[in-house]
């Protein structure tokens, strides 16, 4: 995560990079995810949001560039908004922006990660609050 981030949500950062400037990783897309606790105290919160991460861009696989990309988490989700740890309307707020986020990479983020200095800030998904 040296470099800056190419697209930003709500409560996410998105970084990525071309796969031949990553020491060690074979010629197909990569992925990682950073939840620290920080943002995301509880277990089943963090756990679900993995999950949903790696689905997500499971399913945009075949159009993924050959690029390392990490999901950061960057802000909690409101207590107030969300009171149970992992629920439905949670999964959906967390879903909204990863489907964001899943589009961008097919299209744009290669392009982004060559140039440092572009960067894309996105607005959140209606519904979502920041």
């Amino acid at each position: 995560m040296a470099k800056s981030p190419v697209l930003h949500t709500a409560h996410f950062a998105l970084h990525a990079a071309p796969v031949a400037s990553v020491q060690g990783l074979a010629t197909e897309p990569a992925l990682g995810v950073v939840l620290p606790k920080r943002w995301a105290k509880r277990a089943v919160t963090r756990n679900g949001m993995r999950r949903h991460i790696y689905a997500q861009f499971g399913l945009q696989a075949a159009q993924l560039p050959e690029a390392a990309f990490v999901v950061r988490l960057k802000r909690s989700f409101s207590r107030e908004q969300f009171i149970s740890a992992w629920s439905k309307p949670l999964a959906d707020a967390v879903r909204a922006e990863l489907a964001h986020m899943a589009a961008f990479c097919t299209t744009d983020a290669l392009k982004l990660a060559r140039s440092p200095a572009a960067k894309a800030v996105a607005q959140p998904p209606a519904g979502v609050a920041p």
